[in-house]
């Protein structure tokens, strides 16, 4: 397991998480993943402020929610602090007038209730069952401590409690049931016909009048799109593979022999004193050992008294360690205990621990023919990537200086490659990626000529590029397009005609023709239609939509229209009758349905306005 998850951080946006964390602990040190801690406040929320830690770890999850939304396709500059920061801020500001709110009214959440929560959150755990060791490595990769987490999870808890509350005090009066059903359940009585636009297609009929006409008319339809041609350098990590030395893959079985799988491993269950707790500690840990003494098992006086909520409902079980899954301290101990033996008391940052190894496994190392092949790999991945990185930065200092990609492919002795007719909407190949897109139509490839940045992949493979040619558009000689254009006339006159004759029939509707007569004479199909509502599937979807955009008819009035449809046929349509929604009337699962929606709605408007309201009333200061 653990060594799953050594493997599973070591990828670029692993990597980019680690570093973003990295250079927060560079210019705020340990504090900058605590909320509050020393430095200059950036703001003032009626007295309370807001430390630049809040604002730079807010920042932080931002940026991991970014990367990992949009995958290898991240664009960096979606990262920048002047974009991010004033949304983080105000998200943070409207988090302390929430929190403010709940204080004031006096709403809390138990450790019990936050144990449970984080217990059962899937993230953190392996078949079903709560891992100690997944939770400390998924929390440490994004940058939180436990007790950070734990306080972070409260406050949304609170939040949500608050939010809840405000919007579950909103309800939906019979009035407002009846009118929204009025519309919501509103019912059409209508009758269509629809005019073909197929029947008016003849390109025999199009002239090379009208061919020309159009096409001088229409001259910026017919272009070919702004494009470049590229010459690039790739590096992958596969062009630097070699032979592996078969003392290398011994030398690495030595040293694999003794890595964690193949180690010891201990199950180990603990009680844990918090040294902020309240009480006692001495005395508490007092009490668990006079207990223990008692022949109590050591789960019941775990689940009793530590303060561990994570483990404490599993009788304090933390699960296996091979010998660097916890502190230093805690695995001294653990590694000098008998199994069954209870430890003394040890203290770790976390707090004073009392310790049980409740089973220990010997390890089994495995013959170098069973992993002569993965340690080959890996050797030989490990120095690929060495190879490439040192030969990635010679790139950077060559390409920098030159004027093109021919001299740094010589000294490096790379095959410059080259890709002709790049536009901006090309979405194939190594171009499928919107970053090498970016950089190849930039100011400072495009116009000023310059080699591109050295572009990394997420699969170790980098990217370099020039632009040999900046390829304008170009009107498209006619006869290249010829056939191309005809289509297009043919379609807008196909479409024309149709239209006309919607638009005759709608005029003979006005002068008393009955639609029915219309339909005849045409010979178009007549369509009739009782008791449409909104979510009909019947009727074409324009055309209902507009049959629900037209005035209810009067009496000896006309309500018609016609509509054209994405294929270019037209549907003529006329409105009989209009039948307002009964509440009464619909099924009781709907009547559910559209109180919840309505109470969603309403809920939704309140929680806006009550937060908006604590904003107005509020005495806020950004520094």
């Amino acid at each position: 397991m653990l060594q799953d998850i050594r493997k599973n951080v070591q990828g670029t946006a692993a990597k980019i998480v680690v570093g973003l964390i990295v250079i927060s602990f560079a210019f705020f040190g340990i504090e900058s993943i605590l909320v509050g801690g020393g430095g200059n406040e950036i703001a003032e929320v009626n007295g309370d402020p807001i430390f630049p830690q809040q604002l730079q770890q807010a920042l932080n999850t931002q940026k991991r929610r970014l990367i990992s939304m949009m995958g290898d396709n991240f664009d960096p500059t979606l990262l920048d602090d002047d974009v991010l920061g004033p949304q983080a801020l105000e998200a943070l500001i409207n988090r302390q007038l929430l929190m403010q709110a709940a204080d004031e009214m006096g709403l809390v959440i138990s450790d019990t209730e936050i144990g449970a929560l984080v217990g059962n959150m899937e993230q953190f755990q392996v078949d079903g069952v709560f891992s100690p060791e997944i939770y400390k490595s998924v929390l440490s990769s994004a940058g939180y401590t436990p007790a950070f987490f734990k306080q972070s999870l409260a406050e949304d808890m609170l939040m949500g409690q608050l939010r809840s509350g405000i919007a579950g005090s909103e309800f939906v009066t019979a009035a407002e049931l009846e009118l929204n059903t009025q519309v919501i359940a509103e019912q059409r009585d209508l009758r269509y016909f629809s005019i073909q636009r197929e029947n008016y297609s003849n390109l025999s009929q199009i002239t090379d009048a009208q061919i020309e006409a159009y096409y001088n008319e229409h001259q910026d339809y017919f272009r070919t799109p702004e494009s470049v041609d590229l010459d690039y350098l790739e590096l992958t990590l596969d062009d630097f593979r070699e032979p592996v030395d078969e003392n290398a893959v011994l030398e690495a079985y030595e040293l694999a022999k003794m890595d964690l799988q193949f180690q010891s491993q201990n199950r180990v269950s603990h009680i844990l004193f918090e040294t902020d707790a309240d009480g006692d500690i001495d005395q508490r840990i007092a009490q668990a050992q006079e207990r223990l003494s008692n022949g109590e098992s050591f789960a019941e006086v775990a689940q009793a008294l530590s303060d561990d909520v994570g483990s404490s409902d599993r009788g304090g079980d933390l699960g296996y360690t091979s010998g660097d899954t916890f502190p230093e301290p805690m695995e001294e101990a653990i590694a000098q205990l008998e199994p069954g033996v209870v430890s003394a008391p040890v203290e770790t940052d976390a707090g004073i621990h009392l310790i049980l190894v409740t089973e220990r496994k010997d390890g089994e190392t495995a013959s170098l023919e069973d992993m002569q092949d993965e340690l080959r790999e890996s050797i030989q991945a490990e120095e690929a990537r060495i190879a490439l990185l040192r030969t990635v930065e010679s790139l950077r200092d060559l390409s920098f200086n030159a004027e093109d990609l021919a001299y740094p492919a010589k000294e490096l002795g790379l095959t410059v490659e080259k890709a002709n007719a790049v536009t901006r909407t090309i979405n194939e190949g190594i171009f499928s990626n919107s970053v090498l897109l970016e950089a190849a139509f930039s100011e400072d490839v495009l116009e000023a000529g310059n080699n591109s940045e050295v572009i990394e992949f997420a699969d170790n493979r980098f990217v370099v590029m020039s632009v040999r040619n900046h390829n304008q558009p170009q009107v498209k000689p006619l006869a290249g397009i010829r056939d191309e254009v005809i289509a297009v006339v043919a379609e807008e006159t196909a479409r024309a005609a149709v239209v006309a004759q919607a638009s005759q029939a709608l005029k003979q509707l006005r002068a008393g023709v009955s639609l029915e007569q219309l339909a005849e004479a045409q010979g178009y199909d007549l369509q009739l239609e009782l008791g449409a509502d909104r979510r009909n599937t019947a009727v074409p979807p324009e055309a209902l939509r507009r049959v629900f955009e037209l005035p209810s008819p009067a009496a000896d009035e006309l309500s018609a229209d016609f509509v054209m449809m994405p294929n270019g046929d037209v549907v003529v349509v006329e409105l009989l009758k209009v039948n307002t929604g009964d509440y009464t009337s619909l099924p009781a699962i709907e009547q559910a349905q559209l109180q919840q929606i309505l109470s969603q709605e309403f809920g939704g408007l309140i929680d806006a306005e009550y937060q908006n309201g604590l904003r107005a009333r509020a005495d806020i200061t950004i520094l």
